[in-house]
């Protein structure tokens, strides 16, 4: 298995991930990725927008299938939601695949 050395930060909304995550990524050379930006980029609408049409489930799919398409690259820093704590355990293999924040929430 390709080793990718990204680092996911996983959290609710409001708790920073997107401000340490480019501080990070620029003070490592890497590129940041908020998946929820790469979701509004990829279809032309906001989140909100998302959850009125399309209500929670059809937001989670779409995010479900960003972060299973983010989390092929390599050395990235990826900002994401605590619900994809799960997805994100799977696709890094949990071994030295990636580095992930804390997914222990309260």
């Amino acid at each position: 298995m390709k080793e990718s050395n990204s680092i996911f930060l996983v959290g609710p909304m409001g708790v920073g991930k997107t401000t340490i995550g480019r501080v990070l990524a620029d003070s490592m050379g890497r590129e940041f990725l908020d998946s929820d930006r790469e979701i509004e980029a990829a279809t032309g609408a906001d989140i909100p927008w998302i959850f009125d049409v399309e209500g929670e489930e059809g937001f989670r799919a779409r995010e479900s299938r960003m972060i299973e398409m983010l989390t092929t690259r390599s050395n990235i820093i990826l900002a994401t939601g605590a619900e994809r704590c799960s997805q994100l355990r799977i696709a890094a293999g949990f071994t030295r695949e990636a580095a992930l924040s804390t997914c222990a929430l309260p």
